[in-house]
Order: C-alpha cells, then sequence, then structure tokens
C-alpha cells in the first residue's frame, strides 16, 4: 500500500461520461480542523476569492466537533454501530468482525474505533467481505474506466483525484450516500493508529521533532508535490468538468483552500488500499472497515484483496473475540510508515535508512570509472539501501564501488577496465581510506541529530510525552541503530586489516557520500 510514488505528474483527459453512481466518501484527517464552506452555487468570480479567504474556522466541512459535542448521551452509545448498520443495509453479508473504541492518548480529541474479531478466529478466516458497491476506486469516482487510466499517465496523481471527488462529495452532507462512512472518517482525523497524524500535518515546530533525520526533508518534499497537485486542480475541473457537474460549487482552488485540500490529501494518503490483480483504474481504493480502522503491522501477511464482486480480508492468524484485526503495510521502511499513516513499528523488519554514494565528476578517470560501475550494475549516482539486522551485508556491497572511486593510477585503471566483475586492486592504506571515509560519514550523520541514544530512550521513558514527539523519538532511536550497527561493521572491516595502524591512501577525487 505504498503511495509515495504518486505524486508525480498526471493527466486528465476531457471525455464525457454519465453521472457516476453514489460516491465514497474521505478518509479520516479532514473535517474537524477545516472550515465548511457552504453549499452554494458559484457566486460572481470577485466575491468567490473573498469568501474562501475569509472562511470561519469554527465549522467543519460535514461534521465538526461542536456538532458532535452536541448530542445527547444516548445518541453517542449508538455511534460505534451506525456505520456497520449502514454497510449492512446496502449490501454488506454477515461478516466476523464488530466496531470497538479506544481512547485517544492525548485526550484532546474524541477515541479512535477499530475493527476488532466479534468471535474466535482461526487463520484463513475471511473477517469480512465489502461488496463493489461500497467500494471507492477511480473507475468508480470518474465513471468511466479508460478515463481512469488515463488519468494516471500525467497532471495529477489518484490519491489527488480522490481527495477531490471526495471534498465535492463531502460538501452534501447528509445527503451525500456516503455520509456515514465519511463521518467515521471524519472521527479518525487522519490519526494512525498511534493517534499521531501524518507529519505532513505537524506545524513547524514539530516538524523539529525530527531534526537529523532525513525523513525531514522527505516530509517537505512530500509537501511541496502535494501543492504542485492542488495548482492542477482546476485544469481537471475545465477539461473535464462533465465528471463533477452534479456538484454546483466553486471551482477547485476557489472552493477549497490549498489546506483544506492538503488535509483531503494526506487522508486519503492514509486510509488507500493498494489491490493487487486488478485494472489500474482500481488499483488504489477506499474500503469501509479497512484503514483507518484496521491497524498496520509489518509482520503481517493479511491483505485487502479483489475477489469476484467485493473486497475480503482473510486473516492470517488466530484471534480471541474483542481483539484488533491487522493487516499488512507492505515492506515499508518506519521513514515511509509515519510519512503515510503516522506511526512507526518499532519490530518492522523492512525497516532501512539509505547511502548515497556518487563518483567524483571532477576525477579525469570519471568517465572510465562510470563505465566499469555500469558494466557491474551500478550507477554514477548509486543509492544503497542499509536493511536493519544487515548492516554488515550493506557495507560489503558498497566497498568494491568506493574502492572503484579510489583508483588514481591510469595503469591500475586499465587492469579494472579489462577485468571482470567488480575487482580493484586494494591496497592496506586504499582500504583504510575507504573505510576511513565511512567512519566519518556514519560519525557525521550521527552528529546531526540533536539527541544521543540515550537521550532518546531517557525520553521515551516518560509516559506523558507527546504523542507527536514520542513517535518521532522512536523513528529516530530506530535510525541511530542502524548507523551505529553501519559504525560498527566497519570498525570490524578495519579490525581485519593485516596492519590496522597504516596510514590511508591520499585520495584526491574520492567517491562522495551522502
Amino acid at each position: 500500500m505504498d503511495v509515495a510514488h504518486l505524486l508525480g505528474p498526471r493527466f486528465f483527459s476531457s471525455v464525457p461520461s454519465p453521472s457516476p453512481p453514489p460516491r465514497p466518501h474521505s478518509p479520516r484527517a479532514w473535517s474537524s480542523i477545516y472550515p465548511k464552506i457552504p453549499n452554494r452555487c458559484a457566486p460572481p468570480r470577485s466575491r468567490r476569492r473573498r469568501s474562501v479567504r475569509f472562511v470561519s474556522r469554527a465549522e467543519t466541512l460535514v461534521a465538526g466537533p461542536q456538532r458532535e459535542e452536541g448530542r445527547s448521551q444516548a445518541l453517542k452509545g449508538a455511534e460505534v454501530g451506525d456505520l456497520k448498520a449502514w454497510l449492512h443495509a446496502h449490501g454488506l453479508p454477515p461478516c466476523k468482525v464488530v466496531l470497538r473504541e479506544r481512547p485517544s492518548p492525548d485526550g484532546k480529541h474524541r477515541p479512535i474505533h477499530y475493527v476488532a474479531a466479534s468471535k474466535d478466529l482461526q487463520a484463513g478466516d475471511v473477517a469480512f467481505s465489502v461488496p463493489n458497491s461500497l467500494v471507492v476506486t477511480l473507475d468508480r469516482v470518474l465513471g468511466n474506466e479508460t478515463i481512469a487510466e488515463l488519468l494516471t499517465t500525467n497532471k495529477l496523481s489518484e490519491l489527488a483525484c480522490l481527495a477531490l471527488y471526495l471534498m465535492y462529495e463531502k460538501k452534501q452532507g447528509k445527503k451525500s450516500f456516503w455520509y456515514p462512512f465519511i463521518r467515521e472518517l471524519d472521527r479518525q482525523r487522519g490519526r494512525g493508529q498511534l493517534a499521531v497524524e501524518s507529519p505532513l500535518l505537524w506545524s513547524e515546530a514539530e516538524l523539529d521533532y525530527l531534526s537529523g533525520s532525513p525523513t525531514k526533508a522527505e516530509v517537505l518534499e512530500r509537501a511541496e508535490g502535494i501543492r504542485r497537485e492542488y495548482n492542477e486542480l482546476d485544469t481537471v475541473w475545465f477539461m473535464a468538468g462533465s465528471l463533477f457537474k452534479q456538484y454546483p460549487f466553486d471551482i477547485p482552488t476557489e472552493a477549497f483552500p490549498f489546506e483544506i485540500f492538503k488535509q483531503a490529501f494526506v487522508a486519503v494518503q492514509s486510509c488507500i488500499v493498494h489491490l493487487q490483480k486488478v485494472s489500474l483504474a482500481r488499483r488504489f481504493a477506499l474500503v469501509p472497515l479497512g484503514p483507518p480502522l484496521l491497524a498496520y503491522k509489518s509482520d503481517c501477511k493479511a491483505m485487502l484483496t479483489a475477489v469476484d464482486d467485493a473486497v475480503q480480508l482473510v486473516v492470517d492468524r488466530p484471534y480471541k473475540a474483542g481483539e484488533p484485526i491487522v493487516v499488512w503495510c507492505g515492506p515499508q521502511p518506519n521513514s515511509r510508515l509515519l510519512l503515510n499513516y503516522g506511526f512507526v513499528d518499532e519490530d518492522n523488519p523492512y525497516d532501512r535508512i539509505v547511502i548515497e554514494a556518487s563518483l567524483n565528476t571532477e576525477d579525469p578517470q570519471y568517465q572510465e570509472k562510470r563505465m566499469v560501475a555500469q558494466r557491474n550494475g551500478k550507477l554514477s549516482v548509486q543509492v544503497f539501501q542499509v536493511h536493519v539486522g544487515r548492516e554488515k551485508e550493506a557495507i560489503s556491497e558498497m566497498l568494491p564501488y568506493l574502492r572503484l572511486g579510489y583508483v588514481s593510477d591510469p595503469a591500475e585503471m586499465h587492469s579494472v577496465i579489462s577485468s571482470q566483475g567488480p575487482i580493484c586492486p586494494v591496497s592496506p592504506c586504499m582500504e583504510r581510506a575507504v573505510l576511513d571515509q565511512l567512519v566519518d560519514h556514519f560519525e557525521f550523520r550521527l552528529a546531526r541529530y540533536p539527541t544521543t541514544l540515550e537521550e532518546d530512550e531517557a525520553m521515551l521513558a516518560d509516559g506523558n510525552l507527546d504523542p507527536k514527539k514520542r513517535v518521532a523519538a522512536k523513528l529516530l532511536r530506530l535510525e541511530k541503530k542502524m548507523l551505529h550497527a553501519c559504525l560498527q561493521a566497519t570498525y570490524e572491516f578495519i579490525d581485519k586489516l593485516p596492519d590496522h595502524t597504516v596510514s590511508p591512501c591520499p585520495a584526491p577525487f574520492a567517491p562522495l557520500l551522502k
């Protein structure tokens, strides 16, 4: 369910389509933070801009906290069953799950609902099967599978189109077929299973919790990508307005400020399900009873799958009645889990850090080295994945590439070019230079963090730590552990040198690391 690659450019073709069937609503993060924009026909252009700029933040797009808080205690008791009752009323067959709730850790927000087993389950049992009529996909939103597939080729991503559609649909409030689903997603407010929103919605001060981590730059880059997609929304409207003709509202950028779109986009991103073995127009879906109501777990193999005319979940482990149901979120590192879903899995076997090495372009032998690198399956700028628990293997994989960068004698370079395989003549002093560069790199990366590993441990021992600060500290601690493991592996290679006291060779054109 990794959706990071969806921020590339897309194209929206103007092809007439019939009014689509009932539409779904947005995932969990975009109601109680954002203002409600009145459901009215578009006023004159000069007034439309003003109405967006001065809209009150006291209300929400659908059902905000003030409206919800006004409900009677009796209605609150029935809330948990609302979504499931609505699903059964519209075709959901009998299933083996119930909706339960857990309190919000910070106490500021309403409890989070989750899907739990209604009875004891065994591995291989079908927990639930949601009919396609209750699943939101692009072919359904756009009413035409061909258009949906064309859409994925240029300016806008699937996520942006789903977010746009859901924002317009959401403005219909209780008139929307999907109102119960929307209300549930709004209640979640984009919070992950740790009750934390994606860092894409954190304040600048909160993003500082990630200082020293490459994840902070990834967050800023993703946010910039969302803004680029927002700037293309009016193109969608004018090129394919017929697709949204049932919504008598302003054009996208006048109907929705960027912050609302960003919230909706992040909500879709955190709840999307990546279906396998279906057409491109159906591969990304919003599934009631799916995320955010299902928790993610990296060692789980259960996935929501498309079967005939439904999306079903077959559990991969036994559950006792009342236990929360978990699904697999794909082979994603913790940085991606935090960015997409707002949580970190400390037992994630797919966690990794990245080391980027590049040949020095000022090297007179750069072109020859580039050719040798390509011959051995590497690039002039090569990204190495360092997987948790396999740090020493990653260092071993990097060494031939780095040794190539250290070759300076033309005769040695000729020998390398004529040899087969990634073999470079290695003297003890050259090997020491390569290993010393790795040591310096890992120490530099560790020094960029404002806290040490020990300080992170002490911080996480505080039971009152802010949830966002806690999840950030968990991420940083795991990154530092991998960097320390890389450093230890490098020292082990140094200790195996014939004479580890030898001075490193000079390297006028050493490869670059970052």
